[in-house]
């Protein structure tokens, strides 16, 4: 039986993992990214939120701000996911039960 030399076993194990330590770190900067993300997106939506009621307090209608292309964050929001929400074409328990396993 040949002989095993320990510090290159250790070495490349070593790798081994130093390669997966690597991959779930970056795993890991990707998901914080994304809430900073979604929080910077909440706030600038709060803002304009804001925004929003100050121009009707400031006397410009809804219809108004609508005519300049700046319609209620809310209701645009609404457009939106309906807009991009895709028709279900199979409804049948066996793809629901799918798509829950896939979550």
């Amino acid at each position: 039986m040949p002989t095993i030399d320990i510090e290159q076993t250790r070495n490349q194990a070593r790798a081994l993992l130093d390669s997966r330590i690597e991959s779930v770190t970056n795993l890991v900067k990707t998901r914080q990214r994304i809430t900073d993300l979604r929080e910077q997106l909440a706030e600038a939506e709060r803002d304009d939120k804001r925004a929003y009621v100050r121009a009707t307090k400031d006397g410009w209608s809804p219809d108004e701000l609508k005519k300049l292309g700046l319609e209620s964050g809310a209701a645009a929001a609404r457009r939106r996911k309906t807009a991009t929400a895709k028709p279900e074409t199979d409804s049948s328990p066996s793809s629901d039960r799918g798509l829950r396993g896939a979550e």
